[in-house]
C-alpha cells in the first residue's frame, strides 16, 4: 500500500506547484496508472520564513518547519518533503524532533552525483543556501567537492529567484545570464539548488551538467512510497 506524502511548500508556491506536478507526472511515467498515492501540502508563509532564513533566527525557524511537519503527520502523512533546499540546512534537527520519516533533497542528489562520478560541483541557489555547507557537508562525505559562485554571481542569481522564478516569472534575458555565470567555472556538473531553477533551464540549455534537485527528490520520494 502507498505511504501518504506530506509536503511543507510555500517556499515558494512556484517551485511546490512544480513539485506536485512532478510527483503526478513522474508517477504516471513509470506505471502507466491513476493510483497516484496520496498528497498532503501545507503551504508555509514564504515571508516570513523568508525573514527567519535573513535574519538567521535558527531556532524559531526549526520551530516553525516543525510544527507544520507535525501538522502533516496529524493529517495522516507517512513520509514528509520539505519542497525547497534551503531548509535543508536544518535537516538533521528536524530529524532529531519529529517522529515521521523524511528524505532529504541533498542526499537525493548527492546519490545521483555519486552514480555520474562527478568529482567538482557548483551549487547554485539563493544566498542562504549558497553560504551555507550543508550541501559541503553531504558531499564531502561522498569524496565530491562543492563550489560556490564569487559574491557578484551569487547576488546575479539570487535575484533572479527572488525578483522573478518565484512569481513564475522566466526571461530569455535571466535564462542566458544564468548560463553565462556557470560557464564562469570549471566543474563537473551545477547543482540546480534552488527548486525555482528547474522552472528556467534544464539539461537542453547547457553544456555542462546540471542536477535537478526537484526531480532527483521527487523520483527518490516515490520509490520510498512505493516500495
Amino acid at each position: 500500500m502507498k505511504r501518504k506524502i506530506g509536503i511543507i511548500g510555500g517556499i515558494s508556491a512556484a517551485s511546490t506547484i512544480h513539485y506536485y506536478k512532478r510527483l503526478i507526472d513522474l508517477y504516471y511515467e513509470k506505471y502507466q496508472d491513476y493510483y497516484y498515492p496520496e498528497i498532503l501540502i501545507h503551504s508555509l508563509d514564504f515571508q516570513y520564513f523568508t525573514d527567519l532564513e535573513n535574519e538567521y533566527r535558527k531556532e524559531e525557524y526549526t520551530d516553525y518547519i516543525c510544527r507544520k511537519i507535525n501538522g502533516l503527520e496529524r493529517a495522516g502523512a507517512e513520509v514528509v518533503i520539505m519542497a525547497a533546499n534551503s531548509p535543508h540546512s536544518v535537516f538533521k534537527e528536524i530529524e532529531q524532533i519529529i517522529n515521521v520519516p523524511m528524505i532529504s533533497i541533498v542526499e537525493s542528489t548527492a546519490i545521483k552525483a555519486v552514480e555520474k562520478n562527478y568529482n567538482k560541483l557548483l551549487l547554485t541557489g539563493i544566498k542562504y543556501t549558497m553560504q551555507s555547507t550543508f550541501y559541503q557537508d553531504i558531499f564531502e562525505q561522498n569524496g565530491m567537492k562543492v563550489i560556490t559562485p564569487v559574491k557578484k554571481h551569487q547576488e546575479e542569481i539570487n535575484s533572479i529567484i527572488f525578483n522573478e522564478l518565484v512569481v513564475q516569472h522566466f526571461s530569455s534575458k535571466s535564462k542566458r545570464r544564468f548560463i553565462e555565470i556557470i560557464d564562469n567555472y570549471d566543474v563537473d556538473a551545477v547543482i540546480l539548488g534552488c527548486t525555482e531553477l528547474p522552472l528556467l533551464l534544464s539539461n537542453k540549455d547547457c553544456d555542462v551538467p546540471l542536477l535537478d534537485t526537484v526531480s532527483l527528490h521527487v523520483q527518490r520520494t516515490l520509490d520510498y512510497v512505493m516500495e
